[in-house]
């Protein structure tokens, strides 16, 4: 594969992001590591001999500023950048915390497509990966904020592949299970890291980031007449949401 490949992963700073940018570069893209901690994402960019862009997905402007960064075309999107905050039931759920959600995972993904879409299809093959959740998929308790927001990352993805039918464009979700990774629990909790620890008490090899990195690379290394519609990754541990091994 050519280096002149580029590819952009947003919320590159940690997790499935930074592990996504790393395989893609073993891959021979040009990387765009994107996301709002620049000290990392610098780091990260250095030992991938990639490029660094500090990014807030939510905020338009600067969002503008990574299309100007990654120039006229592009051969790989990864919207990676998403998260999750808070566990309470609907009754007593922060609204702010519905509205950071749908921000991140929907608006987010909408602002850097939007921004991206006329650089991917200049490059004449282009891929979008949206990194969804099995949470799209299934409701469950203290999850209705959260669930909503990946519902809606399903959505758009195939929204988007209906309304860009017939160009040279394919679109995919990645919608991986339980994934045990530094931050995701922990800032989902809002740092109490025992209920962190928690989620994955005695399961045994939940999956981890470069599970879903690999499965990304996998996704953008078929044939540009191969669209891999959606891909749902679990452990073997985790048979559905509310089925998971856990040892004594």
């Amino acid at each position: 594969m050519s280096t002149s490949r580029t590819a952009v992963v947003t919320g590159a700073s940690s997790g499935i992001g930074a592990a996504t940018a790393r395989a893609l570069a073993a891959d021979g893209y040009h990387v765009v590591c994107a996301a709002r901690r620049r000290d990392r994402i610098e780091a990260l960019a250095e030992e991938i001999g990639g490029r660094a862009v500090a990014c807030d997905v939510t905020d338009p402007a600067s969002v503008a500023g990574l299309a100007r960064e990654v120039g006229g075309e592009l051969h790989v999107l990864v919207n990676n950048a998403g998260g999750a905050f808070g566990s309470d039931p609907v009754e007593s759920a922060d609204p702010e915390q519905w509205r950071a959600m749908y921000d991140v995972n929907v608006l987010g993904l909408l602002h850097v497509t939007q921004a991206l879409l006329p650089a991917l299809r200049a490059s004449g093959d282009g891929l979008i990966v949206n990194v969804g959740s099995t949470a799209g998929r299934i409701a469950y308790e203290g999850g209705a904020g959260y669930t909503a927001a990946k519902h809606g990352t399903q959505v758009v993805t195939e929204t988007l592949r209906l309304e860009l039918c017939g160009e040279p464009i394919r679109i995919s979700e990645i919608a991986p299970g339980m994934v045990r990774t530094d931050e995701f629990a922990t800032i989902r909790f809002g740092g109490d890291q025992e209920k962190a620890d928690a989620v994955y008490a005695g399961v045994p090899d939940p999956l981890v980031a470069e599970d879903v990195a690999q499965a990304i690379a996998w996704v953008a290394s078929r044939p540009s007449h191969v669209n891999i519609d959606e891909l749902v990754i679990r452990p073997r541990a985790q048979a559905a949401q509310h089925k998971v091994h856990r040892q004594a």
